[in-house]
């Protein structure tokens, strides 16, 4: 037997994490994690997970709430719809309100595909960033990847909802777009939209995935850790304003 074939039966083949190895790592150890979405970019357990309890949490609030009362609860919380409301008859406000209960609902049982749709936009836009911007060599796949483990601390935020709706909920004064107390604009009593607007953003679980997504990008573009902080904190900012400047101008 030749050198080189002993030499390279000696080799063994690196060992990867599993999907399940992968997923518990990015809550406890999540640069390894990270490492390995260099050797591969599969994605489907991530996506599985955040899809499964995003369905439950909009069969919970179909079961405890109504998407008739959701409906109601976002009217509430935008002025200007509530005064457009109030200017119809009540035959034209309830075909309007069944409508919007619809179409709510509708939007909500579609989560797999928006989960989808705004991942795919976000993994987008770290690409373009880290390999235009700070000339990395990273791949549209490893981005959107990385984008699903980041996504992970979601998972606390839909079972918080789960339980909340479960166990002592209040179906009058649910939001959907605010379901749990994990930010500051939750606790704001009748806020102006905007200001709630700026508040949400000041959410824990969104700061959660916000650090890993800083960690990942470190790992996966090969660069400091300072250099990715900037890229991801930079369109926080910028999806911030055009936040608050949407519910000032429409809410």
């Amino acid at each position: 037997m030749s050198e080189s074939s002993t030499v390279a039966m000696s080799v063994e083949p690196v060992q990867g994490l599993s999907q399940a190895e992968r997923v518990v790592d990015a809550f406890v150890a999540p640069t390894k994690t990270f490492t390995d979405i260099l050797r591969s970019t599969s994605w489907w357990l991530p996506f599985l997970l955040l899809v499964l309890i995003t369905l439950g949490v909009d069969l919970a609030v179909e079961h405890q709430v109504g998407f008739p009362r959701v409906a109601e609860n976002m009217v509430h919380n935008s002025p200007k719809q509530e005064e457009a409301l109030a200017s119809l008859t009540p035959e034209q406000r309830a075909a309007r309100m069944q409508i919007s209960a619809k179409v709510t609902r509708y939007i909500s049982y579609g989560s797999p595909l928006l989960i989808l749709v705004f991942s795919a936009i976000g993994a987008l836009g770290l690409w373009a960033s880290f390999n235009f911007g700070l000339g990395a060599t990273t791949t549209y796949s490893q981005m959107l990847c990385l984008w699903m483990y980041c996504s992970l601390p979601r998972l606390l935020g839909g079972a918080l909802t789960i339980i909340l709706l479960y166990f002592g909920g209040n179906a009058e004064n649910f939001n959907l777009q605010d379901p749990v107390g994990t930010n500051i604009g939750y606790y704001l009593t009748d806020p102006a939209p905007w200001l709630k607007a700026a508040m949400g953003f000041f959410d824990i679980l969104s700061f959660w995935v916000m650090l890993l997504l800083v960690l990942g990008t470190a790992v996966v573009a090969k660069v400091s850790k300072g250099k990715a902080a900037a890229v991801v904190i930079g369109w926080w900012v910028i999806i911030f304003a055009l936040s608050v400047a949407s519910a000032a101008a429409f809410n």
